[in-house]
């Protein structure tokens, strides 16, 4: 088994260096260009279409509101990732590997811009009567060799189906560890867990989203309170740890104390990898979510896309800041790196910071699982249809208790290598309709019904 691990590491380590930098960063900044740089030139709009909207119902067609769809994104996006995945980064690829977080975060705005755009554009109806989209349709219906688009879409579920099951482990392995850190056992955090999220995702979309618009804001303000009490108690720190953080990224960083040391391939591996399973932006997922949101033009919806980076990557930074400035990650060996976020917050805020820290892991797993195995049952209705997806609720909620048997390195080794698969063609098809995607923001920007209509308001 330990051998296999090492194979699929090994396989996954060729796609998260040199291909990868090309492909995500190279393909957000072609995106942003060729749309202007418009999460730049109109971020106030942009802010007041989502940060003021959050309570709008939205009008249009659709089935959720835009931040029930947003939000349930977000409970994806904004998972222990967050949390634990910045120390995992880290751990295994220095400091450095924050920078090239960094860079992700700049560009993926424009990248999950496109794709919720597309989602929306190409969504169709299901047999209950809400709307569905994603990857697969925009990847069958807007690819311009229609054999090629189809075969992609199918490839794509297919590796997208099996990707969810790491990807939820690695949500329930981050619970696990932080809980082990005020005593509380692995079976019964995983099995609690297990028991909440069937809870929630037996009641299939309307429940999830209801849910998801709760507990997003909640379990954000919480983290973002303790994380912030923590880097003023180290402010002294923060100059040192972002000079670290830059000059790693270029030159690796040396062992010491617990680290282990990286070179700068390493820095860029995790980084880049880390940076996208916490804010999706090329994975394709986050547009089965706002497929479903009641909106009435697809760029309106996909500004949402651009709020979720930016949350995202906020909370990320504050996650390094906190790593950093607080010296755990010197001190903690990488197999144990998801608990340095709890002994960071418990040396400035003793047994206290580490339950903050633990409930905070505990709502952004329960969340960030909940949206995923929505995600899965998606994918399997694209595959086969809505009837034989709903199984798929129970399957994947049991996949939690994988994380209470297999390591951080060995679940982090397969969700990578699945990852990258999914991303190649949804990035492909992306770049393939950016002409569609310019069309339509051109459309918006200039329309009396949209944006000038907002704007003379």
């Amino acid at each position: 088994m330990e051998a296999f691990f090492g194979v699929v590491g090994a396989i996954s380590g060729f796609f998260w260096g040199v291909l990868f930098l090309v492909v995500l960063v190279g393909g957000g900044i072609f995106l942003t260009i060729r749309l202007g740089f418009f999460q730049v030139r109109h971020l106030p709009y942009i802010c007041k279409q989502t940060f003021g909207k959050i309570f709008d119902k939205g009008k249009g067609e659709g089935t959720v509101s835009p931040f029930q769809a947003a939000a349930t994104a977000m409970a994806s996006t904004i998972g222990t990732s967050n949390i634990v995945g910045v120390p995992a980064a880290i751990a295994f690829g220095g400091p450095g590997a924050l920078f090239w977080m960094w860079l992700i975060f700049l560009v993926g705005g424009a990248t999950k811009f496109s794709e919720v755009v597309l989602g929306v554009y190409y969504r169709e109806k299901n047999a209950d009567g809400h709307y569905i989209g994603g990857p697969g349709y925009y990847e069958t219906k807007g690819f311009p060799i229609k054999s090629v688009g189809k075969a992609m879409a199918r490839v794509g579920a297919c590796v997208a189906m099996i990707y969810y099951f790491p990807s939820i482990a690695t949500q329930a392995v981050s619970l696990i560890q932080s809980a082990e850190t005020v005593g509380i056992n692995k079976y019964i955090s995983s099995s609690i867990l297990v028991v909440l999220v069937g809870s929630v995702v037996l009641g299939g979309l309307i429940r999830v989203a209801k849910v998801a618009d709760k507990m997003v804001p909640i379990m954000c303000i919480l983290y973002i309170i303790g994380s912030l009490v923590v880097i003023f108690a180290n402010i002294g720190n923060v100059p040192s740890s972002l000079i670290l953080v830059f000059k790693s990224a270029f030159t690796g960083t040396a062992a010491t104390g617990g680290f282990i040391g990286a070179g700068v391939s390493m820095a860029i591996r995790m980084g880049l990898a880390r940076a996208t399973y916490s804010c999706e932006a090329g994975m394709g997922s986050a547009p089965i979510a706002h497929s479903a949101a009641i909106t009435d033009h697809p760029v309106r919806q996909g500004f949402w896309g651009v709020f979720e980076v930016l949350i995202d990557g906020s909370i990320c930074t504050m996650s390094g800041l906190v790593i950093l400035t607080s010296g755990v990650w010197k001190e903690i060996a990488p197999g144990e790196s998801l608990s340095m976020p709890s002994r960071a917050f418990q040396n400035v805020l003793g047994s206290a910071g580490g339950y903050i820290v633990t409930i905070s892991v505990f709502l952004f797993a329960l969340s960030s699982i909940i949206a995923v195995i929505w995600y899965g049952e998606k994918l399997v209705e694209f595959f086969f249809n809505t009837k034989i997806s709903k199984y798929t609720r129970v399957i994947y909620t049991l996949s939690i208790m994988l994380g209470a048997f297999f390591g951080l390195e060995a679940i982090l080794a397969v969700l990578d290598l699945t990852n990258a698969l999914i991303i190649l063609p949804n990035i492909l098809t992306v770049l393939v309709l950016s002409p569609l995607v310019v069309k339509l923001t051109r459309e918006y920007f200039s329309s009396d019904q949209y944006y000038l209509k907002d704007i003379k308001k």
